[in-house]
């Protein structure tokens, strides 16, 4: 029988809190420790390490850098991310789709916004399962049509979840768009950890209101039951 747990223990982390870092060209927001920005209460959730919200300005972007062993998920809120790495990919993956990278035994890769507008972007940071993997790098779209009124997996660790982009961490990431008054429930599994973020509207959240780009962290062995007070748009990642 599944076991809802008391909505105060469904922590929000809100928006204003976030950490944050403005470069010029690039404005951000942090639900982890990142950066220059530290909390040692906050260095992530299970194996969640980073959530960022990103803007890009418009012709600006990360110049190439390093990474290994981290899986590197890019869903584009607003806009279109160009991507190229080390093993000779590259692609331009835009709002509502999303890009993986399984930095594995490390790569190096950019990513711009050569759009004439802002792109924003929550870049989600997943501990792998195992170390030194063959990187890859993949992207995919995913209609928001597809999504509406149900949880629908972008990105999986799990066989079965053929739709979605393979990841190398025991995770999905999903996502949904609800109408205001639309309600979904999502199973987190005893030992699990879910973050939750609405990347338009607000939701109620077992009782906690999340805004727009607010975060919540939920435990294990919990009912979640997500209503629509706007329409909305959501992201959420169940992890070990």
């Amino acid at each position: 029988m599944s076991k809802t747990i008391n909505p105060a223990k469904i922590e929000r982390r809100a928006f204003e809190g976030l950490g944050h870092a403005d470069h010029g060209w690039l404005n951000a927001r942090h639900h982890f420790s990142f950066a220059d920005y530290y909390d040692p209460n906050r260095m992530g959730w299970g194996s969640i390490r980073v959530w960022n919200d990103d803007e890009i300005a418009p012709g600006a972007g990360f110049p190439p850098h390093p990474h290994r062993d981290m899986e590197i998920i890019t869903y584009v809120r607003e806009g279109a991310i160009t991507h190229k790495d080390s093993l000779g990919n590259v692609g331009r993956t835009q709002a509502g789709d999303v890009q993986v990278m399984s930095a594995g035994s490390g790569l190096t890769h950019s990513e711009y916004n050569v759009e004439p507008e802002p792109t924003r972007i929550f870049q989600i940071w997943i501990q792998p399962a195992t170390r030194g993997e063959s990187p890859s790098w993949g992207a995919k779209p995913f209609p928001k049509g597809d999504r509406s009124g149900q949880l629908v997996t972008l990105a999986s660790g799990f066989e079965g979840d053929g739709d979605a982009l393979p990841i190398r961490t025991p995770a999905r990431v999903m996502g949904a768009t609800l109408k205001a008054g639309e309600t979904i429930e999502h199973e987190v599994d005893e030992g699990r950890h879910a973050y939750l973020v609405p990347a338009t509207g607000a939701v109620d959240a077992n009782g906690t209101r999340l805004n727009a780009r607010d975060g919540g962290a939920v435990p294990g062995g919990t009912t979640l039951r997500l209503t629509a007070i706007d329409d909305s748009e959501i992201i959420l990642v169940d992890a070990a």
